[in-house]
């Protein structure tokens, strides 16, 4: 699976000695990385090959192939002349696994939820380094998933055809469906018959949960967002109360039902690839789980999710989630005799990411975002089948209009839900 390690991202070639360079200019995570345009590149006065490298490794990013990275980029040929290799070629000269060659030769593919253009991000970058903000504002938010594919045939400007796509052609047409309005939205994929209509789905919360039901939960910190360099895991910090993690800044709080499940992980991954964005719009990314295994914290920070990692000890967040109680299915009922359960296990398996079985995975997780201080629960959504996902381009709007409130229909965050 493609991490979001800044070490396995660079592997061994090119771009391995311009690190602390990339690291001293900002550049120091994997979802940041891949936004560089040509411009930033020539910043850092990097060379033809360190071009290719990333142009490269971003690819086999996209397509969950990292461990190709090497072996790719050693070979000498650039992206476009790689492409154009036959089955035969592909597997001979590199070991790519079939499954593989087909996600690799797929130029359609990418892992992550692609953003729609002509959306305008409306706040200011917290950011002083002048090469990141040549394109912090243009690119950061089209180049995570929306770049072009290259050509088959090189030119000089293949660079600029990867990277450099203006901000108003990201985010185009994200709007909130029916005219809802920001404050108290309870999102959920609809339910659907299972099992010929003999096994009914649990109901879910129909309002968005109190503030005050997530408000004082006791968490701890077990994994800090991860920069080069640091250790992989930190030890449990003290309690501290929740509130404290959106204190200054708005958050979105992923609450992950088993960080070990193929369609949790995918998840997160998904989100956390749009790290630039929420950066951009000054919003800070939580993962909470609720069950403390250390090996599946390991596992999972930073490969599939770079950021803070939170210990929901009581499940307060889950069980506000389901209305006050923990919102569980059973795996035959809710999974085996689920049509959309395994539709979203089969996505998720499409984008090449491992498993384990390890901890309790009945619980139901889902998504909240929370306004900073005590302004209050703008959105949340609720896993009501396993593996279902929060809308990326729903939570950037959400997260866009607590940044703009007067746009929010005239629907203040001022008030305490």
């Amino acid at each position: 699976m493609a991490s979001f390690s800044m070490e396995d991202f660079i592997g061994n070639g090119a771009l391995k000695g311009l690190l602390p360079k990339l690291v001293e200019e900002g550049w120091d995570d994997v979802p940041t990385l891949k936004i560089m345009n040509s411009e930033d590149m020539d910043a850092i006065n990097m060379t033809q090959q360190q071009k290719d490298a990333l142009e490269l490794r971003s690819y086999l990013h996209d397509r969950a192939l990292m461990q190709y990275g090497d072996k790719l980029e050693s070979s000498g040929k650039f992206l476009p002349e790689l492409l154009n290799l036959s089955i035969t070629d592909l597997s001979s000269q590199f070991g790519m696994k079939r499954g593989h060659i087909a996600r690799f030769t797929d130029r359609n593919i990418a892992c992550a939820e692609p953003l729609p253009a002509g959306y305008t991000l409306r706040t200011k970058r917290m950011m002083t380094t002048p090469s990141r903000n040549n394109s912090i504002l243009k690119s950061e938010v089209s180049s995570v998933n929306s770049r072009k594919i290259p050509s088959t045939s090189r030119a000089p400007t293949r660079a600029n055809s990867i990277y450099d796509r203006s901000l108003e052609q990201a985010l185009s047409e994200i709007k909130i469906k029916d005219g809802r309005v920001v404050k108290g939205i309870v999102a959920a994929v609809p339910a659907e018959p299972r099992a010929c209509g003999c096994v009914q789905p649990p109901p879910i919360a129909e309002d968005v949960c109190p503030y005050s039901a997530i408000e004082n939960v006791s968490v701890h910190k077990l994994a800090p967002e991860y920069k080069i360099g640091m250790e992989r895991l930190v030890k449990t910090t003290p309690p501290m109360k929740a509130s404290e993690l959106w204190r200054d800044k708005p958050a979105v709080l992923l609450c992950i039902r088993r960080p070990g499940c193929i369609m949790c992980r995918a998840e997160a991954h998904k989100l956390y690839a749009k790290k630039p964005i929420f950066d951009a719009l000054g919003i800070q990314l939580f993962a909470i789980i609720h069950e403390h295994i250390e090996s599946e914290v390991r596992d999972f920070w930073p490969r599939y999710w770079g950021g803070v990692v939170i210990f929901d000890r009581t499940m307060e967040f889950f069980k506000a989630l389901g209305g006050g109680k923990l919102l569980k299915d059973k795996f035959i009922t809710g999974f085996i005799l689920n049509p959309r359960a395994i539709a979203n296990y089969k996505r998720a398996k499409a984008m090449g990411i491992e498993q384990n079985f390890k901890g309790e995975g009945e619980i139901k997780g889902g998504l909240f975002v929370v306004g900073s201080g005590r302004s209050g629960i703008a959105y949340q959504f609720i896993e009501r089948n396993f593996g279902d996902w929060a809308p990326i381009p729903e939570v950037i709007e959400i997260c866009t209009q607590l940044q703009n409130p007067q746009e929010a229909q005239g629907e203040s965050m001022s008030t305490v839900i």
